[in-house]
């Protein structure tokens, strides 16, 4: 099977234009008529649902952010009630309080078709058997390719993230063809399989590897390739926009957005002036169908550009590029989100620390390493080597439950990391993708 749905992605633009411009007009109008959040940021845009005659007006509407998300923690901007709603999904935030996303049965049957589409259009199908090492649970990666895998008939293996060994017996015995997970444990899992003595490319019958959540580069698909024999495609997504959606091809020349789920933008991350496709800039993401936490304009913060020239495999939607970078200072630690000042937040609450910090990022294999360094006051200095135990495990927990991902801390004495009194640079990140 070449494509999913062909009737929809090949649809011919100037059919899929208008499809978007009648599913962005009645999202207005619902969004202006029942959300007290839409309804009140229009009217202070100066926008009226009416002053939208074109598609290309959407640039009249106002934009979204992150911080929207967290200033109506945790459901106060839905737009489904609670006996609409059948999952909730979480994600990191910035300050301490996560990103709570609803979904409707709607949303959830929108997601799968989403990925039913992309895994297709990667050669994906029936007779695969698919290993999704995504974390199952809060976050969106698991689940989301695990009803994606289903819906296109094939087999899923949903080993989740860890238990590295048993992960490659299993991908033996059960024949995985697939794999989905993050760039850095599939190569982690390729140099685990060596140390026992099996070759991936030969001992195994994985072809295919879905990989996103964290950046990667050309050179790490060669190298994925070269040492495994497995061809990686790109997947994109966000937890607010549902989870990841959007996918390479097999001609591997950007990812598809669908045009029919998602209207995508490229702007200047100053101005927020809209740029012609082929400009880089900061993705904006409508999603076009959504029920219960609908997403007008939302500023992802991811670097990118638009590539509208008709893909050669068929498919008229348009693409973006791999992500080149982040707008903002987010880090993706093992496929998690994490802020610097979500950081700041966690060990400002404290006491035996001083509020002064710095993050180190590296590559520990091909796994991702993240040192925090932490001042502790005077009157918290103590000779007794215990004392300074139980406050490095203090921090480290507390930071675990703030982040959502492990870290290490490294305690240091009293006014000896640095200060600064411009922009702060508390990160350094030595990892090369």
């Amino acid at each position: 099977m070449r494509c999913w749905d062909p009737r929809i992605e090949e649809m011919p633009k100037d059919e899929l234009s208008k499809l978007q411009y009648r599913l962005l007009k009645t999202l207005i109008y619902r969004m202006y008529s029942f959300s007290d959040f839409y309804h009140v940021r229009m009217k202070e845009a100066g926008v009226h649902p009416d002053d939208i005659r074109t598609l290309a007006d959407i640039r009249l509407l106002p934009f979204m952010y992150k911080s929207d998300l967290r200033d109506n923690y945790p459901d106060r901007i839905f737009c489904a009630s609670r006996d609409e709603l059948v999952r909730y999904h979480v994600s990191s935030g910035t300050t301490g309080k996560p990103t709570v996303v609803g979904y409707t049965q709607k949303d959830l049957d929108l997601w799968t078709t989403s990925l039913a589409r992309a895994l297709t259009s990667c050669g994906l199908g029936r007779g695969d058997v698919i290993q999704v090492s995504y974390g199952y649970g809060l976050f969106t990666g698991g689940l989301g390719l695990h009803y994606g895998a289903e819906r296109i008939g094939a087999t899923v293996l949903p080993t989740s993230v860890g238990n590295t060994e048993r992960q490659i017996e299993l991908m033996q015995d059960l024949k995985a063809t697939a794999i989905a997970c993050t760039p850095s444990y599939l190569i982690h899992l390729g140099e685990a399989a060596e140390r026992m003595g099996i070759s991936i490319q030969k001992d195994t019958h994985l072809r295919s590897a879905i990989i996103g959540a964290e950046p990667w580069s050309e050179t790490m698909r060669t190298r994925i390739y070269e040492t495994m024999g497995v061809r990686a495609y790109d997947i994109y997504g966000t937890s607010e926009i549902s989870g990841p959606m959007f996918s390479e091809c097999s001609e591997q020349k950007g990812i598809h957005i669908w045009g029919d789920i998602a209207y995508p933008e490229v702007i200047d991350p100053k101005t927020g002036e809209q740029l012609e496709a082929g400009e880089p800039g900061e993705l904006v993401m409508t999603v076009l169908q959504k029920e219960a936490l609908p997403m007008i304009r939302y500023r992802i913060g991811d670097l990118t550009r638009i590539i509208d020239e008709t893909c050669a495999c068929g498919r008229t939607h348009p693409r973006i590029e791999r992500i080149s970078g982040r707008v903002d200072d987010m880090l993706i630690i093992r496929g998690i989100n994490v802020f610097p000042s979500a950081v700041e937040h966690a060990i400002l609450g404290i006491s035996e620390l001083s509020g002064h910090f710095m993050i180190e990022v590296d590559r520990k294999g091909s796994l991702d390493a993240m040192l925090v360094r932490v001042e502790v006051v005077p009157e918290a200095l103590s000779d007794k080597i215990n004392d300074l135990i139980n406050i490095k495990r203090k921090v480290e927990h507390v930071l675990k439950n703030a982040l959502n991902v492990a870290v290490s801390v490294e305690l240091s004495e009293p006014g000896s990391l640095p200060r600064f009194e411009g922009k702060a640079k508390r990160v350094i990140d030595r990892r090369v993708f």
